[in-house]
């Protein structure tokens, strides 16, 4: 396989997944650091409240936490189910001798060669297969918090509120850690019509991503909250309250 013909596919697509995974490893410093500034720490915390207040309450909640999981797992479930059919397509693409594994033409940018057209299916594969693994581990976490949520507080302790709120936290950052493997795996799916579109659309999936991760709010006197956080982190007050045991 010559150079010239596959120099694009080395340098672009590697770009790009190395942009993405730069931007996440940022995004979980911030997450760690300060996060009530972005949309994962904010759900975070809400959603240790809201395992506290059912557990308290459990006789009258105890329908809505589990009509609550039940959808969490419905669609956990179906994000498994289409990661290991698209896992089983590229399988059936793979070991095959159709003419789909060819190159569409020779206006497509990148290599042509087998190699590089097992290459592109096989790392496809390994994507979906992964994000299908993190969904089934997440769904198997909220299976264990649908059942402790709803034994009685007086047997478990006060420790127990903290043992199932790690439990859905690890169930969620498995989840997002699936989506974030999907959605990378969308942008390789342009690989098989060049590696330009890879690179494009992986710069692009960051931008989007950063807007839906970051949340900018604003308290009464008008100040960010991100940096009254800041200032109450730096005077070692209220960072204890925040920060995410994960």
């Amino acid at each position: 396989m010559e150079w010239k013909k596959c120099y694009l596919d080395v340098i672009l697509v590697p770009l790009g997944l190395i942009i993405s995974l730069l931007y996440h490893i940022w995004l979980w410093q911030n997450v760690k650091a300060q996060p009530l500034s972005t949309i994962i720490g904010t759900n975070a915390n809400g959603r240790r409240l809201w395992v506290s207040s059912i557990m308290k309450d459990n006789d009258k909640k105890n329908i809505l936490a589990v009509q609550t999981f039940r959808n969490t797992i419905m669609g956990s479930t179906l994000m498994a189910t289409t990661s290991i059919l698209l896992c089983s397509g590229l399988a059936a693409v793979i070991s095959s001798t159709y003419s789909v594994k060819k190159p569409l033409n020779d206006a497509v940018y990148g290599g042509h060669g087998e190699f590089m057209v097992a290459l592109k299916y096989v790392t496809l594969l390994l994507f979906f297969l992964f994000s299908f693994i993190c969904y089934s581990i997440s769904i198997r976490f909220i299976n264990q918090v649908n059942f402790l949520i709803n034994c009685p507080q007086d047997h478990l302790g006060i420790l127990s509120i903290e043992y199932i709120c790690e439990l859905l936290e690890k169930a969620f950052i498995l989840n997002t850690v699936a989506n974030r493997l999907f959605y990378s795996a969308l942008t390789l799916l342009l690989w098989i019509f060049g590696p330009v579109l890879v690179f494009l659309s992986s710069v692009c999936l960051v931008t989007v991503l950063y807007n839906l991760d970051f949340v900018i709010c604003h308290d009464d006197k008008g100040k960010k909250i991100k940096d009254v956080h800041h200032e109450n982190s730096e005077n070692g007050n209220g960072h204890d309250d925040f920060v995410m045991s994960v």
